[in-house]
């Protein structure tokens, strides 16, 4: 079984914002996109915002890496309207 699952990365997204808010992640594809995009960003020489390496020292692969820091709060998803303002400017 792949850790975190799904339905944990949702919850773990989506936690913390107001109830009266849509919930930024509804989807599996949504979570895939997203790390889809964050681990191209690494490929692409981003620097990964948590230890990209295993305990045995060993460098991690980029998605494995996306997937942490997205479940772990190290990089947001944002709503698609705020995602297309920052990329006019």
């Amino acid at each position: 079984m792949i850790h975190p699952s799904y339905v944990e990365m949702i919850e773990q997204i989506n936690k913390g914002q107001d109830q009266e808010e849509a919930p930024l992640v509804t989807s599996r594809y949504s979570i895939v996109l997203a790390t889809a995009k964050r681990a191209r960003q690494l490929i692409d020489g981003a620097q990964p915002k948590i230890n990209a390496y295993d305990k045995n020292g060993k460098e991690r692969k980029p998605l494995s890496i996306a997937v942490d820091e997205l479940y772990e709060g190290k990089v947001n998803i944002l709503p698609r309207e705020e995602e297309e303002d920052d990329s006019e400017q």
